[in-house]
């Protein structure tokens, strides 16, 4: 068994370091002294979000997955689902729990749909949560980052985006409000809590009221460069999440400022400790 798992570790290295890799235009890194490798294709390393991103939203994602397993995770509330990038990641992964994606844009809407049409443990709502129960105006055309929230100046200094500005009126619900009818059916809930809400996540982790007590975890959007108007500050969102004691299992940058370099925002994983089924 050792002698065929070494051929196929040659094998395996030969195809995506050799003249089929430089052909197919594949590159290849070593990732410290254990033999793994980062194979990644020309394009990702000259596409517009960078390799450092689309490898830091890799790791985010499979870190994301293990903590769910880990945690026995039920149920994934998906806040601002946007067209169900997450939702399918979570498949993709391995998860097979419920669902439960809430998205306001009519347009992105209708792609979250469609996604989620043949998946019956995946819920969609047309809904924006926040603190409150109420209907407000959502900025649009700004593809994923559609916010409930105006650009801040260096958020139109840094994305030529926020230059359209077209608005959306949608519902806003308190997440308190919707979690019995989200949950209903599971036995013994064990959700998570996703937040990609442009600025607008501690809106809708307050909103949780009490309830928040009943999340093993989440992920929320930090940001440490504001692109929008009034959101908070990733000190100020992180003690607020700790103070409900979810601790941080992991932070993934999301994107950085090309003149400074500086990171812009992070993917802040926290999980309560005191939720981790017995080993």
């Amino acid at each position: 068994m050792g002698d065929r798992m070494r051929t196929a570790g040659r094998k395996l290295l030969d195809l995506i370091t050799g003249p089929v890799a430089r052909q197919r235009g594949w590159r290849s890194v070593q990732l410290g002294e254990n033999g793994a490798r980062l194979v990644y294709d020309e394009d990702a390393e000259h596409s517009g979000r960078g390799l450092q991103s689309l490898a830091s939203e890799y790791l985010c994602h499979h870190h994301v997955g293990e903590m769910l397993d880990l945690y026995g995770v039920n149920c994934v509330f998906d806040v601002g689902a946007n067209t169900g990038q997450f939702g399918r990641e979570l498949r993709r992964l391995g998860y097979t729990g419920r669902i439960v994606s809430f998205e306001p844009t009519s347009a992105a809407f209708g792609q979250l749909s469609e996604a989620a049409a043949d998946d019956r443990e995946w819920h969609v709502h047309r809904l924006a949560l926040g603190r409150e129960n109420t209907l407000a105006s959502i900025h649009t055309g700004w593809d994923t980052m559609n916010s409930l929230r105006p650009p801040s100046d260096y958020g139109r200094v840094r994305y030529e985006r926020f230059t359209d500005t077209r608005t959306e009126e949608v519902p806003v619900r308190r997440l308190d409000a919707v979690m019995d009818e989200a949950l209903a059916g599971i036995e013994d809930p064990r959700p998570f809590l996703k937040m990609d809400t442009q600025g607008y996540d501690l809106e809708v982790f307050t909103g949780a009221g009490d309830r928040i007590w009943d999340f093993v975890g989440l992920v929320s959007e930090v940001a440490l460069l504001r692109l929008y108007e009034g959101s908070p500050r990733m000190s100020e969102a992180v003690a607020r999440y700790e103070a409900a004691e979810f601790e941080i299992t992991g932070i993934y940058s999301v994107s950085r400022d090309p003149a400074t370099g500086r990171v812009v925002e992070f993917d802040c994983v926290m999980m309560r400790a005191k939720a981790a089924p017995p080993r």
